[in-house]
């Protein structure tokens, strides 16, 4: 009798972590990146980075990822405030608009600075993914990731010509703790980061030494800022194919599972 009861008491422990694990929310910012272009129709659509996007501008292979390791997939449309992040696990910003992308950008402001600063210390991640020089705001959105110890600097590095992509290669350590499977990684044209305060890097250039990824504890949450948007179909090794080792793939599902165990 005293077995049946621990096994049944270890079943609905069982039962009950997978069904909270199954709750972690990820949220796509639409608010700072709200692009448009027009369709064949000739009708104006949204697109870039979204979850619906299965273009090779979207991130719908990405929101793949992350339902299979654990997450639902959620929106932001507007401003983000103490209370619209409530039961967001990980808050996800790519690519703020610039005047030249989008008519009447949404930018980052200090009340939005300061209701992010709050989630996060609660325990969200914030995950800010960026881009190169021009095609960022970069003045705004470095007024968020600088409170957190991380500057984007706005350059331009890991440029690719004629396709030769093994120029934008980056290498990963032996017994990395966070890309554990993935080895050899495509991000092309990325912005480089300048880190202070409790920051540590977590993407370097094996032979440049730049700092492309970075991360920081902030109270019982985290940040993490990447200097490009990385992830969208189009080098999920979506453009690359599957030989010459790229694990594009591997890298968004080893990121994606360590999102999933370091967010609340």
């Amino acid at each position: 009798m005293k077995k049946k009861v621990f096994f049944t008491l270890l079943l609905s422990l069982f039962i009950g972590g997978v069904t909270y694990s199954q709750t972690k929310t990820v949220t796509l910012d639409y608010f700072f990146n709200h692009e448009f272009r027009k369709n064949s129709k000739g009708e104006m659509e949204r697109f870039h980075y979204m979850w619906e996007d299965t273009a090779q501008s979207g991130y719908s292979k990405l929101g793949a990822v992350f339902t299979q390791n654990g997450f639902v997939l959620k929106t932001l449309e507007t401003a983000p405030t103490k209370n619209n992040l409530k039961g967001t696990s990980v808050y996800l910003i790519v690519d703020p608009d610039t005047d030249k992308e989008t008519a009447n950008p949404n930018y980052i402001q200090s009340e939005h600075i300061k209701a992010i600063a709050e989630w996060v210390k609660k325990g969200g991640v914030l995950v800010v993914m960026a881009n190169d020089t021009l095609n960022v705001e970069f003045e705004h959105l470095n007024h968020l990731t600088e409170t957190f110890g991380m500057h984007l600097n706005g350059d331009s590095k890991s440029k690719v010509y004629n396709d030769k992509y093994e120029m934008a290669a980056f290498f990963i350590p032996q017994n990395d703790p966070i890309f554990t499977t993935s080895k050899k990684v495509y991000l092309k044209e990325v912005s480089s980061l300048s880190l202070s305060k409790t920051a540590k890097p977590i993407l370097v250039h094996q032979t440049e030494k730049y700092v492309v990824g970075a991360s920081a504890k902030v109270g019982k949450g985290m940040v993490v800022v990447i200097g490009d948007p990385w992830f969208y179909n189009e080098y999920l090794n979506g453009r690359l194919g599957y030989k010459n080792g790229w694990d594009n793939n591997k890298a968004a599902d080893d990121f994606t599972k360590w999102l999933f165990k370091e967010s609340k």
